[in-house]
């Protein structure tokens, strides 16, 4: 025994010796489960390379949509922690990690945004430097992903007080429309000559919204006429995968989250259809009630729609004009709502606005609906938060300090 037992000494002292001379070859040793960009980023993964980026947006966007519509009273936060409080009372601070660097899985916003934004624009770049004959349907995958990009910084633009593109300046949410805007024209050239008709009507959609959202309405007013009343692009969803789930189901009916905010409970609205569950929600504040607009976790959610095309339309022409462009969505089939009344369109843009609210509900459109129009908040600025502290006046997210410590723009 004694003997083995200096044998296995002397070839664990042999064994650590050799590792340690060749410690600085291990430390070469590529990781199995990475790949190389180079390696990734070729024409023989341009399918792959756009559908991924597309996906990059569709989870942000389904983050977004939770996160917004907390901070403008779509949705309360019905959690028992403090961390989602600050989207609920309207406070978020630059030095809050979970609107910051936190994935579109955790409804977090400015990652999933800015990574989306990323990953559709070094798609387009690679697609543009590839040909037709390398890559089958290249002008339709370079005009969807101009069409994602270009959305990207919309929802930077909305949700944001201030953005930043690859460690820029900080750009103000004008500054962002327009470059949204040249995403969206860049689409809508692509998908022309690609002949898809569904990409060019989305990247209509987008530009009419970031034109419109400058208030350039003559322009957003030419983009959105173009598109037919009838018209959805979706994002897709899934239930296995957790960022690829229905996120506003999963947070609201599944999850039990959030509940439906007391300003959407009892509007009698085909358009914003809801569930008392009759029961209180784990923070022992909040009503639970559900959203009855997505059924489940494989449920599509609308990136961009005719209906929202015609809301800019109604918006851009005003009048007469608006006014019957409204009506005419409230008397379709499913709505069946009657004519505004005079006293309901005396303030046409309060009518535009309170169309969209329900019209668009859970869509991710409220949040800078709030700021556009100057809408009242509910509940007021300065009112107790009944889980600590008082409403806010925020209407857009400032810039987060983990962007600007990494950025040298900010002398981080």
């Amino acid at each position: 025994m004694h003997k083995s037992m200096k044998l296995l000494t002397a070839v664990i002292v042999l064994g650590l010796t050799a590792a340690c001379g060749n410690f600085d070859r291990l430390l070469t040793v590529q990781t199995p489960s990475r790949l190389a960009e180079s390696s990734y980023l070729v024409a023989g993964n341009a399918a792959l390379i756009s559908a991924s980026a597309v996906s990059d947006y569709e989870c942000a966007l389904g983050g977004y949509i939770v996160a917004s519509a907390l901070g403008a009273g779509e949705l309360v936060d019905a959690t028992q922690t403090a961390a989602r409080w600050n989207y609920d009372r309207r406070n978020v601070e630059a030095v809050d990690a979970l609107y910051s660097t936190s994935g579109c899985e955790g409804i977090g916003v400015y990652t999933p945004i800015s990574t989306a934004r990323y990953t559709n624009d070094q798609a387009v770049s690679k697609l543009e430097g590839w040909s037709d004959t390398e890559v089958p349907n290249r002008q339709r995958l370079i005009a969807l992903n101009s069409a994602m990009a270009g959305f990207s910084l919309l929802l930077l633009g909305e949700g944001f007080c201030e953005g930043v593109i690859n460690l820029g300046a900080a750009l103000t949410p004008a500054q962002l429309f327009d470059s949204a805007e040249v995403r969206f024209t860049r689409a809508i050239t692509a998908a022309t000559a690609a002949g898809d008709a569904s990409v060019l009507n989305l990247a209509y959609v987008g530009r009419a919204r970031a034109r419109i959202n400058k208030g350039v309405k003559v322009g957003a007013a030419e983009d959105a006429a173009r598109v037919p009343v009838g018209f959805v692009y979706n994002a897709t969803a899934d239930a296995t995968i957790g960022r690829r789930n229905n996120r506003i189901f999963q947070q609201v009916n599944q999850s039990n989250n959030t509940s439906v905010a007391p300003a959407y409970r009892t509007l009698n609205d085909p358009r914003v259809s809801v569930t008392d569950i009759n029961r209180t929600a784990a923070d022992q504040v909040n009503r639970l009630w559900n959203q009855n607009k997505y059924a489940s976790l494989t449920a599509s959610y609308p990136i961009a729609t005719g209906i929202e095309a015609q809301l800019i339309l109604a918006e851009a022409r005003g009048g007469t004009d608006g006014v019957n462009i409204l009506n005419t969505l409230r008397a379709r089939t499913g709505v069946a709502l009657p004519a505004l009344t005079a006293q309901e369109t005396a303030s046409f843009d309060a009518a535009v606005a309170e169309e969209r609210r329900r019209e668009l509900f859970l869509q991710g459109n409220r949040w800078f609906d709030m700021k556009r129009f100057n809408v009242v908040q509910v509940p007021a600025a300065g009112a107790l938060y009944p889980k600590g502290g008082v409403y806010g006046t925020q209407r857009c997210w400032p810039l987060p300090d983990v962007e600007k410590l990494a950025n040298p723009n900010f002398g981080g």
